[in-house]
């Protein structure tokens, strides 16, 4: 998907198409999450702090987010690609790999699919989404990436849509990229590779593996190196659904008190939690995570012996994690997240003969008609007809801050 996330909000204003428009936090610990091609024209660019883009782009005008939104949209359109081939691998809410071969005698060739692709998402979502199509994920990856519009000093321009890189002609296109284009060259590999004085696909394909090694691992140097020659044999693999949920968020100052980084859990909890049932998974080991103001990060989990479901069970079961938390080195960032799932008809019962329980387990049971009440209540009225009491007098929403407190 094209600049997803700035895309759905200009559906709802399109006061700012032409604009430059960054969705993320616009404090100083903000960090971008999406920017509009008039942005990127700026150098303004994904994860980028807001502090720097607000330095490259004057005009920016930021908006927050609403990721139920964008979860929601990601939907309709994960629904249209699932109406060409059951074989959908989601990268995130905006990415995914088809594995149409088995659509090409219905739907026409690669190129084919790709275009009624794009027309369905346009006319049915109102987004414009670039796709490319190769025989491999890899390759495809890429190629949708040169289909993009294209945004430079001159301007922003419309991109071609859809790429097709036929099968013999992979080597020719890969080696006349960048070697950060490659998956797993992020900053510190590139500045590894560049001392190799390594800066194209084609330098990395035919460097002597071994010394490849030296430098990165056995691994890493591996992949990067078949990467490098065109080799990519991994199948599309339809999402079985999420390996973890959570949410953590960043705050404009340090916290040095354990009842506000608790305050601020039991709000993550009740988001998480409730993201959790809608995905109907039941996780039974919760993960704390906390960032030191020097940017230390810490994580600590406790795991229950049957799967929970409410916020109350899962808040308990990362109660204790709190004691050694050090306070006195400031807290900038706090969050929770699951893993670990079962389905939902996997959790047994408190009054089962012979089922092994917990406090955690019986707190769950408890709390399950007023948990099923809470989500009928903010389906039907909104998910701020009601909230757990504690958080009250909390200005910020539960999902709210995903990318950085606000000014």
């Amino acid at each position: 998907m094209d600049m997803f996330y700035v895309a759905v909000e200009l559906r709802r204003r399109p006061e700012l198409i032409g604009k430059p428009v960054v969705v993320g936090g616009d404090g100083k610990r903000g960090v971008v999450a999406a920017a509009s091609y008039e942005a990127r024209r700026f150098g303004v660019f994904s994860a980028m702090p807001s502090i720097r883009a607000r330095r490259l782009c004057p005009d920016a005008i930021f908006l927050p987010g609403d990721m139920d939104l964008y979860v929601q949209v990601s939907a309709q359109v994960f629904d249209i690609f699932r109406d060409f081939t059951p074989l959908v691998e989601g990268l995130s809410l905006d990415e995914a790999f088809l594995d149409v071969t088995g659509a090409q005698k219905l739907l026409g060739d690669g190129v084919a699919i790709a275009e009624s692709i794009r027309k369905r998402v346009l006319d049915e979502v109102g987004l414009v989404c670039s796709v490319g199509v190769a025989t491999s994920k890899f390759v495809a990856k890429l190629a949708s990436k040169t289909a993009k519009p294209i945004a430079d000093h001159q301007g922003v321009r419309a991109g071609r849509g859809v790429v097709r890189i036929d099968e013999g002609a992979e080597i020719q296109f890969i080696h006349g990229l960048k070697v950060e284009s490659l998956w797993g060259v992020g900053p510190a590999t590139l500045a590894k590779l560049q001392r190799l004085s390594i800066k194209t696909v084609a330098d990395l394909s035919v460097i002597d593996l071994s010394n490849l090694k030296h430098i990165l691992g056995d691994a890493h140097a591996l992949q990067l190196h078949q990467l490098a020659n065109g080799i990519d044999n991994r199948e599309v693999e339809p999402n079985t659904g999420s390996k973890s949920i959570g949410h953590e968020e960043t705050f404009s100052q340090d916290i040095s008190d354990i009842e506000e980084v608790r305050h601020h859990l039991v709000r993550m909890s009740d988001l998480v939690a409730r993201r959790c049932r809608d995905e109907e998974l039941t996780p039974r080991t919760c993960t704390i995570k906390i960032k030191y103001a020097d940017f230390v990060s810490i994580t600590r989990s406790n795991t229950s012996v049957t799967p929970i479901s409410s916020a109350q069970a899962m808040m308990q079961l990362v109660e204790g994690l709190l004691v050694d938390i050090d306070m006195s080195r400031g807290v900038r960032l706090v969050g929770i997240s699951t893993r670990n799932f079962a389905a939902p008809e996997a959790q047994l019962s408190l009054f089962d003969e012979g089922t092994k329980t917990d406090d955690v387990t019986s707190l769950d049971e408890v709390w399950a008609p007023a948990t099923a009440a809470i989500d009928d209540i903010r389906l039907r009225f909104g998910n701020d007809a009601i909230g757990l009491a504690s958080t009250l007098r909390s200005k910020r929403r539960p999902g709210a801050s995903r990318w950085g407190p606000e000014q």
